[in-house]
């Protein structure tokens, strides 16, 4: 058995990489792009091919099902997302949803239907990497989507997010979609992303939460001034507000510890030029942490940190918080089936 995967893999991996690859390194696979598209279209077809229901839900997220003989009513999900950040690695995501869908296909092979019905989800988004927001799919299921919150958003090249949907053949719905009830159970395979695993010699581990994330985008407003002229206790630099703000901010992060983490991932000075006094900084933070409550305290000081060291600096701030989502435990059940069986 093991064999066979490993073959499938090799096959279908390259394949389902090739479309999204960016001449620059690994994958760039955003929502709504055309690369997006191909992928959940070649993905469809090939699930068709192999027997599977497919199909689209109103958002783009795709579905393979092999039908239950006894209980079709009840499904058990599984798989990942499809879209990928700029230049990502191409198992992340994808090796969810393809090993979903190997699995489905040898379970039918050896064993015909299963009594409960089974389905492969490629997920529409989960990186938010080209619009401010995230989770498209995944909330779109569960019907914990708003429509209204994308109506207006745009990437960074000004594409409107129901243009973009529109150009993929899907259009916007006017309320929160009807949540699935039929799931009973969602199994995610995906790589780790950091070295825990790697480091400790162990192959496979088993999640037992998901982390609560916080992200922000912050701008702060200074003055721009000649970088000859402008003698150092005259300036507003904003360069300089961000790098006490990234400092302080990563050393405290440190200091807290494990399984609390701090991204600065993004900084855009302006007019980010050799001979300017930098008068507008705008950065991201991303914050993770398994407590809702530690990371919702951590963020505040945060928060108030920032605006200290501004007011301190004679420097504007502006701190938008776009992304808040609390941490979620997984079912205790089925971690305790899995931990036996890895």
């Amino acid at each position: 058995m093991i064999t066979h995967f490993r073959q499938a893999i090799e096959e279908t991996l390259p394949w389902l990489s090739s479309f999204g690859a960016d001449p620059t390194g690994g994958m760039t696979r955003l929502l709504y792009s055309p690369e997006w598209l191909e992928t959940q279209q070649q993905f469809k077809k090939r699930m068709a091919a192999s027997g599977l229901e497919t199909r689209f839900d109103e958002v783009g997220n795709l579905y393979g099902r092999l039908s239950g003989t006894e209980y079709p009513q009840e499904v058990i999900l599984s798989g990942s997302h499809i879209d990928t950040v700029v230049n990502g690695g191409n198992l992340d995501g994808q090796f969810g949803a393809l090993a979903a869908w190997l699995a489905i296909d040898w379970l039918k092979t050896q064993y015909g239907a299963p009594l409960r019905s089974v389905e492969v989800v490629a997920m529409a988004e989960e990186e938010g990497s080209r619009f401010p927001y995230v989770f498209w799919g995944s909330k779109n299921i569960f019907g914990l989507a708003n429509p209204d919150d994308v109506r207006n958003i745009c990437d960074a090249k000004g594409n409107n997010f129901v243009d973009a949907m529109k150009a993929c053949g899907f259009t916007l719905p006017n309320a929160p979609l009807t949540p699935r009830q039929d799931i009973k159970a969602f199994v995610e395979l995906h790589i780790e992303q950091g070295c825990v695993l790697e480091s400790n010699g162990q192959s496979i581990g088993v999640v037992n939460a998901i982390v609560g994330q916080r992200r922000y985008t912050v701008t702060l407003n200074g003055e721009s001034n000649h970088a000859g002229t402008t003698p150092m206790g005259y300036r507003r630099d904003t360069v300089y507000a961000f790098s006490r703000i990234c400092h302080q901010s990563v050393e405290k992060a440190k200091k807290m510890g494990d399984p609390l983490v701090l991204t600065f991932g993004k900084v855009e000075p302006r007019p980010n030029t050799v001979n300017v006094v930098p008068g507008k900084t705008t950065f991201t933070i991303d914050c993770r942490h398994t407590d809702a409550a530690v990371l919702r305290n951590f963020t505040q000081q945060l928060e108030n940190d920032m605006r200290a060291i501004c007011d301190e600096m004679d420097i504007g701030i502006d701190i938008d918080l776009w992304m808040d989502e609390e941490p979620v435990p997984m079912n205790k059940e089925l971690v305790a089936t899995l931990t036996e069986l890895v």
